[in-house]
């Protein structure tokens, strides 16, 4: 599969067998989402994969509202994907190098989810990013370091459903020349 056929097939799963999903195949993604570019390379994302029932449905039931948690219930493994605070943005002296300010750690975590869910589907896994959760609650049930905050939460599984494209907008409405 080449990079536009990946990017254009790949969909957000919310619904997955209950095939467990190997631990090889997780490493695998995490590796080649590992090559994300980040803010003067600095890498600052990680991964915690859940697969714990228990704490899959602790995490359903206390800190998501319905349509993550109906989501989480099902899905065989939960990525928590975490980046490392004060690294991105800044230069040594500790001052911002922009004006978007420490942003940028949200950006290296996005580009890096989007690898992390393009290398899934190429390996044959569903993913869905979900960002509406109680960030705190989670970050205490997982016991996150202090030094890492919580991004996004990406369900990972075997398709169980095949949904169509949504519709896109023409380049003529995205792109604009100067």
């Amino acid at each position: 599969m080449n990079v536009t056929e990946c990017m254009k097939t790949r969909r957000s799963i919310r619904k997955f067998k209950t095939d467990p999903v190997d631990h090889l195949k997780i490493e695998s993604v995490v590796s080649s989402a590992s090559y994300s570019p980040s803010w003067k390379n600095t890498q600052i994302t990680r991964y915690t994969a859940i697969e714990d029932s228990s704490l899959l449905a602790e995490i359903a039931d206390k800190f998501t509202p319905e349509f993550n948690s109906n989501i989480i219930r099902q899905a065989p493994v939960l990525v928590a994907v975490t980046f490392i605070k004060g690294r991105c943005g800044y230069e040594r002296d500790g001052s911002f190098t922009t004006k978007k300010g420490d942003r940028w750690q949200m950006f290296d975590a996005g580009i890096a989810c989007q690898s992390f869910c393009l290398s899934a589907w190429e390996a044959g896994l569903g993913t869905v990013i979900m960002g509406v959760f109680d960030e705190d609650g989670i970050s205490a049930l997982l016991e996150l370091p202090k030094d890492q905050e919580l991004a996004a939460l990406i369900a990972v599984g075997y398709p169980d459903i095949s949904p169509e494209a949504p519709g896109r907008k023409p380049v003529e409405e995205l792109l604009r020349y100067r």
